[in-house]
């Protein structure tokens, strides 16, 4: 009884140092690039924290359980909206410049009607997967530019 809670102890406490170093991390990396936060957070931090909801997506769909896979990636958007944001906004003020919020806002709301298409027939095919994909390149490309211009 005492190991697992341990484990889960240490689980989170290793968790959260991680998350302060990958923190550190990506704002030095913003720095040294000259590039913004902002766009680090969406690249390298983001990239970073999805990868173990990629395997979990990869693992489960390959094995059939493809709702899993669904599930974990809206869930995961939900917890990331609500969960995360709330509590960084509960903590602390967040500032985000008028520009990103729109274009951002847009993103968002592209992606989540592009979602609900791609799901109604009841799977996403692998060209609706290929779209995502192209369509993710597109949106890093055009927030690097955007980003370089307001800095510039």
């Amino acid at each position: 009884m005492l190991m697992p809670s341990l484990h889960i102890v240490a689980g989170l406490v290793l968790l959260t140092v991680c998350g302060d170093l990958l923190v550190r991390g990506a704002i030095g990396l913003a720095l040294k690039s000259g590039v913004s936060a902002l766009l680090i957070g969406m690249t390298v931090v983001a990239f970073g924290t999805s990868v173990p909801e990629l395997g979990v997506s990869l693992k489960a769909n390959l094995s059939g359980a493809s709702g899993l896979a669904t599930g974990n990636v809206v869930g995961s958007n939900i917890a990331n909206m609500l969960l995360i944001l709330g509590m960084a906004g509960v903590i602390s003020l967040i500032r985000c410049p008028p520009l990103s919020i729109r274009r951002d806002a847009a993103t968002l709301m592209i992606a989540t009607v592009l979602f609900i298409g791609l799901c109604l027939p009841g799977r996403i095919e692998r060209w609706g997967g290929a779209v995502m994909l192209i369509l993710l390149a597109g949106i890093f490309i055009y927030t690097y530019r955007s980003d370089r211009k307001l800095s510039a």
